[in-house]
């Protein structure tokens, strides 16, 4: 039985690393990674091996030519282009006439796989997966399985709201020669997501094997100082190459470790290194072949690489130096450093907590180096969050973070493209807004810049001009220590998924696109922007209703931009308005908690004692409404959103609406008895905004006052939806009160859980199996239904915590089935 080494890959979240060596050749103990993956199938019997190969591909075959050095036989197939796991594959197939093994070349494993094989056999599979079960399985793609092993689903990299369970991927396989019926000849063609898919549609037998062993995807810094430690500790069968002088402590064959020197294992020391006398090895610290370390140098948990030169006096933890690299005296080398291949750091230098140092740099002597040279690749989990970009002023957005941020998402735009800006009115937008402007401009982006102006209008420009997108800047809402970057796509819709994606990959890399001379991208001041929202909205819906009913409203600006737009367009529809809070204030950009639940109270005061017909509030930036009706009760924004939809449903007569799946089940109730539907979305702003953009959205938002006119925008707009629902109040009943009194009442409950990262996947692999037998709505996280009733789990983006929804007959009943699934979270988590 043949096996197949896939040894493509380029390992771009590895960098510098990888920056001039394919993945499966970085060394662990001191050996490549894909010399452990051949030493474990040499084990298993495994002689007649095929390695796929593209990317440096010659330095795979230089190093392990025919393999009889490691008593096995290597034949390569190489790709000219890459083909994806299938596709490469695919490329081999006149050497795989029979069942044979896939392994990956880039993972640390000692799965049994004779166990796998035996499996495979004996429920007679098309192909078997092997699967692990791992603690965060956001990088890896998850596999639902039924009882008896077989394969329900295949579901690559998701985001938390489509983990379903924590068993992953471990992209080993068992596979008869039948599949490749499947595979296209020549096109890049991925297993998980393209072949597998297609022989579970057509019933073919797909398996899944839960294997016991060890199992690592050395994806990343930390996964790949995880395995070295894992090897050291003894939890992985892997060959650690040297003599044991004592437990925990492997010398390799010629090294010259001077007996005044202090090893405390676990520790490896390559072949003919030298470590001098005062040199301090700590625990979990590994030394290449032919490595220098001086007199007085301290390493803990450091991996030093092939011929690298450690200088009297260093400091290096937790960091990796590359080959042929020189650490000169007295320097410094922080927790998560990476110093690429031939770099040398100067005397003295200090490099801090996760910077990057790419091949061939030179860092000068004393230099305090705080970021990385040419490409980073930082520990967040993600750039973008629920509402953008969003971080401590100066700590985490920093002039030179945001510049950066700038330059990546100018990078994936067309040279010459525009982009809309704006920001509320802090000093510190400014100076950010600013930063974003540089970086723009300096990939050849044309700036559009609106200055201090409602979010919306940044939005709608963006989707009524030319523009290719937009930028808002704003404080934090409730944190005026933190600013928020919203970055939105050429229809005024936050960017999805993909296109975030693309922009944190180009930020982490600093693969940016630089202009020059006259390419930098120009400057300019549109001078309408407001007035042509304010024509646009007006045109969008029926101002002579309005003016004929000549409505009285208290309306409190919150000290915001909107207040730049709010007099213009209510003069025009004729009404009657107190405006409070109409100024900008750059000290209060963003209320706390605390002033603006005073601020509602005095609202709902000044709307009773005036004989108002309605008051609002509308957010710095014009984003989110909240109301007050006449009698001075502050109306809620489930109910703000219930009152919206009931006017705009009855009234039209036909359509949808979009909302959250988290959202209480009246809104359908109401929808569908004004001949209309709801359309459920994912619980992020950016799925709401892209659902409520298709054809026939009649009404759009969520419960914290989000609320959308998608005729007009479909985003967060609090202006146009004030403006829409006093036309839907001039047109069908002028109170608010009356009407948010007679709407069916919701029950929805909310709870958060605080959950670890790494116990998220087991939680919801649990929950799968608790809600078995029952109707379930996966459009974002897990959805259960107990009749009519429903509750809805789901990990949160950001942090460390498990959102859980349920709504019963009444409160009581929500509260009963929320407890359940609260305990199903707490009961899961480790």
């Amino acid at each position: 039985m043949k096996a197949v080494i896939m040894a493509g890959g380029e390992g771009t979240r590895l960098r510098p690393l990888t920056a001039n060596q394919p993945k499966p050749m970085l060394p662990v103990v001191n050996r490549p990674l894909m010399q452990h993956v051949v030493a474990l199938l040499s084990r298993h019997d495994y002689k007649d091996l095929v390695v796929t190969v593209q990317f440096l591909a010659n330095l795979v075959r230089n190093y392990f030519g025919d393999g009889s050095d490691m008593g096995v036989h290597l034949t390569y197939a190489t790709e000219v282009t890459p083909l994806g796991t299938a596709g490469s594959v695919k490329n081999a197939q006149e050497q795989l006439d029979s069942t044979f093994l896939v392994v990956s070349g880039d993972a640390l494993t000692d799965i049994d796989l004779e166990e796998l094989v035996s499996f495979h056999r004996e429920k007679g599979a098309m192909v078997t997966v092997a699967l692990k079960r791992v603690q965060n399985p956001l990088e890896f793609g998850i596999v639902i399985t039924r009882k008896d092993g077989s394969v329900e689903r295949f579901l690559e990299k998701p985001n938390w709201g489509q983990v379903f369970s924590d068993t992953v991927n471990t992209g080993i396989y068992v596979i008869e020669p039948g599949v490749f019926d499947f595979i296209a000849e020549g096109e890049s063609v991925d297993f998980s997501q393209d072949v597998f898919p297609q022989l579970l549609a057509k019933g073919l037998p797909v398996f899944g094997f839960v294997a016991d062993g060890y199992w690592e995807d050395v994806g990343n810094l930390a996964a790949y100082m995880r395995a070295h430690q894992d090897v050291l500790d003894g939890k992985v069968r892997v060959e650690v190459g040297g003599f044991e002088v004592r437990p925990g402590v492997w010398v390799g064959q010629g090294a010259d470790v001077d007996p005044d020197a202090r090893l405390d294992g676990p520790v490896v020391i390559g072949d003919y290194a030298k470590v001098e006398a005062g040199a301090h090895l700590r625990e979990y610290t590994v030394i290449g072949n032919n490595v220098v370390v001086k007199s007085g140098a301290f390493l803990h948990r450091a991996i030093v690489q092939d011929n690298a030169y450690v200088g009297a006096i260093a400091n290096l933890r937790g960091c990796v130096i590359g080959r042929n690299a020189d650490i000169k005296s007295g320097s410094r080398v922080e927790d998560g450093v990476v110093v690429g291949d031939g770099s040398v750091i100067g005397e003295g230098a200090i490099l801090q907590s996760h910077v990057k140092v790419y091949p061939l740099k030179m860092v000068e002597a004393g230099a305090i180096v705080t970021k990385s040279l040419i490409w980073e690749s930082r520990g967040a989990r993600t750039l973008f969050g629920e509402r953008g970009v969003r971080g401590l002023t100066n700590v985490d957005l920093t002039p030179e973070i945001v510049l950066r941020l700038a330059m990546a998402y100018g990078t994936i735009l067309p040279r010459g493209a525009a982009v809309v800006l704006s920001r509320d009115e802090s000093r510190v937008a400014r100076a950010v807004k600013r930063a974003l402007i540089a970086g723009l401009s300096a990939t050849g982006v044309v700036c559009r810049d609106l200055e201090i102006a409602p979010t919306p209008v940044a939005r709608f420009a963006a989707r009524t001009t030319s523009a290719a997108g937009g930028v808002a800047v704003r404080t934090a809402p409730g944190d005026r220590e933190s600013l928020e970057i919203q970055i939105f796509g050429p229809d005024g819709i936050d960017l999805d998924d993909v296109l975030r994606r693309k922009v944190e990959r180009t930020f982490y890399r600093e693969d940016f696109r630089r202009a020059f001379g006259t390419e930098i991208g120009e400057l300019s001041y549109p001078p309408r922007a407001t007035e042509l929202y304010t024509s646009g909205l007006l045109a969008a819906i029926d101002a002579q209703a309005i003016r004929e009913w000549n409505p009285k409203i208290v309306i409190d600006a919150e000290f915001g931009s909107s207040t730049l737009v709010l007099p213009r367009i209510l003069g025009k529809l004729g009404a009657e308005t107190l405006l409070v809070s109409g100024y900008l204030d750059e000290a209060r950009a963003a209320l706390s908690v605390e002033e603006q639940r005073l601020g509602l109270t005095r609202l709902a005061e000044m709307v009773q004692s005036s004989g108002a017909d309605l008051g609002a509030a509308i957010d710095p930036v014009g984003e989110r409404l909240f109301l007050a009706d006449g009698a001075g009760r502050l109306v809620s924004g489930e109910s703000a959103l219930l009152a919206l939809t009931e006017l705009a449903t009855k009234q039209t007569g036909t359509g949808w609406v979009a909302a959250p799946i988290c959202t209480t089940r009246v809104i359908g109730d109401l929808a569908r008895r004004n001949g209309c539907e709801v359309e459920f979305t994912k619980v992020s702003r950016s799925a709401l905004m892209s659902t409520a953009a298709k054809p026939g959205c009649v009404s759009a938002g969520e419960e914290m006052g989000g609320l959308m006119v998608p005729a007009f925008l479909p985003a967060f707009d609090a202006i146009a939806a004030l403006v829409r629902l006093l036309e839907l109040l001039a047109r069908g009943g002028r109170d608010v009160g009356e009407l948010v009194s007679a709407l069916p009442a919701g029950h929805v409950v909310h709870r958060q859980v605080p959950t670890a990262w790494e116990d998220k996947g087991a939680v919801m692999r649990q929950l799968m199996e608790h809600v078995k037998g029952r109707e379930v709505d996966l459009t974002d996280g897990v959805k259960a239904f107990h009749g009519s009733d429903w509750a809805l789990v789901l990990p949160d983006v950001e942090d460390p915590v498990i959102h859980v929804w349920a709504e019963g007959g009444d409160r009581e009943a929500s509260l009963e089935i929320i407890e359940e699934y609260v305990a199903v979270v707490k009961g899961s988590s480790r």
